[in-house]
């Protein structure tokens, strides 16, 4: 096929004392979020739309929490890893549209330098990316301050196509 698409989400929770990576972004906050790597929920939700829309599994299967050698490991390396990975497939990134679901802090400050960093990485310009964030109106675990949610949805095209 010339076109595959993908979809991704990934949760982490919020907790003192770690720093808020949010789309390869270090963004002050109080809290930031728990997990084996840098825990940036909108990476992993985009390394996991690219996997899948080649059927190639997802980000634990490929970067597994047990695996020691991605403890505490910037997720742009892992982003670049998926990145090599569909580039060896002949695919390449066409857009990427993603929402994070968080309470605070608020995202549009930093929504510009989120998408160079992503741009940067997947090739395409940063008009191909799109971030969006919303809350959940104080409801649930993410509007409890307790966690954050990303969604991402990724278009990718067969090279030379």
């Amino acid at each position: 096929m010339a076109y595959r698409i993908g979809f991704g989400v990934d949760f982490h929770q919020l907790t003192e004392g770690r720093d808020l990576w949010i789309g390869g972004i270090k963004i002050p906050h109080h809290k930031g979020a728990l997990g084996h790597s840098d825990a940036d929920v909108l990476l992993h939700a985009i390394c996991d739309a690219m996997l899948g829309a080649l059927s190639m599994g997802d980000i634990g299967a490929h970067f597994p929490d047990s695996d020691p050698a991605f403890k505490n490991i910037d997720s742009k390396v892992l982003l670049k890893k998926t990145f090599g990975m569909i580039s060896q497939k002949k695919y390449s990134v066409v857009n990427i549209d993603s929402t994070i679901c968080l309470e605070e802090p608020k995202i549009k400050p930093y929504s510009i330098e989120m998408r160079k960093a992503i741009a940067s990485i997947v090739n395409i310009s940063i008009e191909e990316i799109s971030i969006k964030a919303t809350t959940t109106e104080k409801m649930g675990f993410t509007g409890r301050g307790e966690g954050l949610v990303a969604y991402a949805t990724v278009l990718l095209k067969m090279d030379n196509v």
